[in-house]
């Protein structure tokens, strides 16, 4: 291992969509213009749930939370991906690449327990209400939030650290947009074994945990709303939450299509599966951020309501 000289790679190349350069230009408008919504939507987001008081509630607590987290995941990796188009320079220094690996981690798992937060914020607005204000006081969500950013950073900590310290001995060419770890640790010349266990345990710890937490309560949100005798408070009740299960659903609906299907054999499939995997994964870093806040403000008369008020205080 002594001979294995970890300075010997200071950057990373950044393949992206080099192999198909017909692709370079439609994406590069794609996914500015996805960008700019991302900021413009969740800074709209945060910017009413600061300043309506109506909105400083539990609900709009995460919700901003959420927003400012999809920012800080986008703004780690797009910028450095939309400039790749415009220069012939693809490449990334070995700090920087662990800086965005640090980032698209401590996202990546704080918002898989944030929206598991979310998940027992709607199971008790819906299935106890009376109680709702005492249980979800602001002494008690500020913290789950403040838990979800931190074990996530934690998290992100361990791994990252563990990839960075590997010995990359030459080849640093990474064949994807960012920095992504399994992308990364491909390149190692060293056992990366301790890195695919810490892995597995964070997956259980952040995806598989939380999953069944988010199951388990719309269970029994689920039965709740099933149990209301009207159907107009069963629309009501099934409203509070359709948002985040949506939100829910595509979130995890795409990791589970990122990591689950088979893969190719055969080379020429392989080469198509890694483009694919390419256009799944920018799917995921770009587009769930940027339908976040248009599902949570589109059909909700709080948001609505909120922005027309702050655009008239400036009017006037």
């Amino acid at each position: 291992m002594g001979k294995y000289n970890q300075s010997s790679v200071t950057e990373f190349i950044l393949l992206g969509l080099t192999g198909y350069p017909e692709l370079e230009a439609i994406y590069f408008v794609l996914v500015l213009c996805m960008y700019l919504v991302i900021l413009m939507g969740n800074g709209v987001i945060i910017t009413v749930s600061v300043f309506d008081s109506h909105l400083h509630t539990p609900m709009y607590f995460f919700l901003s939370n959420l927003s400012f987290l999809d920012i800080c995941y986008t703004s780690s990796s797009i910028p450095l991906f939309l400039s790749s188009f415009l220069t012939s320079k693809k490449t990334i220094s070995f700090s920087g690449c662990g800086v965005q690996m640090f980032l698209s981690f401590a996202m990546g798992a704080t918002e898989c327990v944030l929206l598991s937060m979310m998940a027992f914020d709607r199971y008790v607005a819906i299935c106890n209400p009376l109680r709702y204000p005492i249980i979800m006081s602001k002494t008690s969500y500020v913290p789950m939030a403040a838990g979800s950013w931190i074990a996530g950073g934690v998290n992100s900590v361990l791994q990252t650290s563990l990839a960075m310290r590997l010995p990359f001995c030459g080849d640093n060419v990474i064949n994807h947009f960012t920095c992504e770890i399994l992308a990364v640790l491909k390149l190692a010349c060293a056992d990366i074994s301790i890195n695919i266990i810490s892995m597995g345990v964070a997956n259980v710890i952040f995806l598989v945990a939380p999953v069944l937490f988010i199951f388990i309560s719309y269970v029994f949100i689920l039965s709740t709303i099933l149990r209301i005798p009207s159907a107009e408070g069963k629309r009501k009740a099934f409203s509070t939450c359709s948002a985040h299960l949506t939100v829910v659903i595509i979130f995890y609906g795409t990791i589970l299509f990122m990591y689950a299907k088979p893969k190719a054999k055969d080379s020429s499939g392989a080469d198509k599966e890694q483009v694919t995997d390419k256009i799944i994964s920018l799917f995921y870093g770009v587009v769930t951020p940027m339908l976040n806040p248009l599902i949570y403000s589109l059909r909700n008369k709080d948001v609505k309501a909120a922005v027309k008020n702050i655009l008239c205080q400036k009017c006037f």
